[in-house]
């Protein structure tokens, strides 16, 4: 497993990758139990998100590996499907997963994602179209909705 973080125009950004996937995306300087070392994925997933903090990519183009409950697994799933630049409700989440009443699982699966960005939880806000429940704050998630021209 390798890991590596430089600054990046919202700071600085931790990449973890195991076995030529990224399994996790953090915010801030983190130490991983890990080479730090800066593998040619992680130089790209640097490249590719410079580019989308830029304006300049939609869709990224990294292997990524996820390991949560199943439940998880599925709304991480749901939330890459969501397109750039659009949003969904935690509500409207649940009811493609066939729960309506799941949308607090659905707050709960997002707050464990482990590849911010790459897996747009940020692209999920309230029923009443407001920000809330970003693991790394709303002034981040506002951030990143005001890069995709959503807000």
């Amino acid at each position: 497993m390798n890991y590596f973080h430089q600054n990046t125009k919202l700071g600085y950004i931790t990449i973890i990758e195991e076995n030529e996937k990224i399994v996790g995306l953090k915010f801030g300087k983190e130490k991983v139990n890990s080479n730090f070392f800066l593998s040619p994925l992680i130089k790209k997933t640097f490249k590719e998100l410079e580019e989308y903090f830029n304006k300049k990519r939609k869709k990224f183009d990294i292997p990524i590996k996820t390991s949560g409950t199943p439940f998880q697994e599925k709304i991480w799933k749901k939330l890459q499907e969501i397109p750039y630049g659009t949003y969904k409700t935690y509500k409207d989440i649940a009811l493609e997963t066939g729960n309506e009443k799941a949308s607090r699982a659905v707050g709960n699966a997002n707050n464990k994602n482990p590849i911010l960005i790459l897996i747009p939880c940020h692209r999920v806000i309230g029923s009443n179209k407001k920000l809330k429940g970003y693991s790394k704050g709303i002034d981040f998630q506002k951030k990143l909705l005001e890069i995709e021209g959503i807000i």
